[in-house]
């Protein structure tokens, strides 16, 4: 019998060059899905058919409801080693096996400084009005004696905390378990969650999306921003309150907002967002490189050519 192998969110078309997918054996169909799909019923029809299933961290949720709905499931193969949109619990009690892969970090922090300096010196407002005509239209602020305010002083965190020393910024830091110890080992300050929006010249935000985290920066967080700062997310968009956002720059109460991530990817044409002049975004382009599709589609070859001989690796299991 043929073993069935979906690749979901395909969107560049790149999976099946990136990886040797005959190493999973020559009775396997590899079947690469390029268009995003929303709807669960939708989702449980398309995948029926398949006994693995390879997703791109936080894409396309894996809930009870979906689960259920796909007897014939048997691997679930996600990028990266944590995706909160996977019901884990759920797939362990219909014994589907769950894997996954590593992943770089280095490019999303990347990205962030691409937007934070994008912000600042308004390099797309520039670049639209140089094509129309016009020169010297905006007055940007440079980082040098900025405050940076780091959200999640994590592996990213630090290294967006460390980027931002290096173009002569303070550093400021806050987590619900962040101490004094480990925010100057990063060369950072504690402050408080209040204090960090009220004196950072840029946020940005790297904490990890949880039922803690959701809707951890609202409205209050947002009113105690200097009218002349900026906000970056390119973390997770149910992090921040999206309308409360969405107002505090329509309003300009702040500056403007990088973000690469969003409630409802990909975003909605009608979003709020999209039709505001001091926004730079992004399509959740922040681990979109070279170097890890290079490493994520490979382990997921080796993932599932090791579930196939008995004896998988990178295991995730509830809990």
């Amino acid at each position: 019998m043929t073993l069935r192998i979906a690749v979901l969110d395909d969107y560049q078309r790149v999976a099946e060059a990136k990886a040797d997918w005959r190493l999973v054996g020559p009775d396997a169909e590899t079947v690469f899905f390029h268009e995003h799909v929303a709807d669960e019923g939708a989702v449980a029809q398309m995948l029926a058919d398949f006994d693995v299933v390879c997703i791109m961290r936080e894409r396309t949720p894996f809930r009870r409801g979906l689960v259920e709905r796909l007897p014939r499931l048997k691997l679930l193969v996600t990028t990266g080693m944590r995706n909160a949109a996977v019901d884990l619990e759920a797939l362990a009690e219909r014994g589907v096996t769950v894997c996954g892969t590593g992943a770089p970090g280095g490019p999303t922090a990347e990205l962030t400084w691409g937007l934070i300096l994008a912000l600042m010196r308004h390099i797309p407002r520039e670049d639209r009005a140089m094509r129309a005509g016009r020169w010297q239209t905006t007055v940007g602020q440079e980082t040098a004696g900025r405050t940076l305010g780091v959200l999640g002083l994590g592996r990213l965190g630090a290294k967006v905390a460390r980027i931002g020393q290096a173009f002569d910024m303070k550093v400021i830091a806050w987590s619900p378990n962040l101490t004094e110890e480990r925010a100057a080992a990063a060369g950072t300050r504690l402050v408080t969650k209040e204090e960090l929006f009220a004196e950072a010249d840029v946020v940005s935000i790297h904490v990890v999306l949880s039922g803690r985290s959701r809707g951890l920066v609202g409205a209050a967080d947002l009113a105690r921003m200097k009218p002349t700062a900026y906000l970056v997310n390119t973390a997770r968009g149910p992090i921040v309150d999206e309308a409360a956002l969405a107002a505090a720059l329509r309003e300009r109460r702040i500056a403007g907002a990088g973000l690469d991530v969003y409630g409802t990817e990909p975003l909605p044409a009608d979003h709020p967002f999209l039709g505001l002049d001091n926004t730079v975004l992004t399509p959740h382009l922040g681990y979109v490189t070279e170097g890890t599709y290079a490493q994520v589609y490979p382990e997921t070859v080796e993932d599932i050519a090791a579930w196939r001989a008995g004896k998988p690796i990178r295991v995730l299991t509830p809990g």
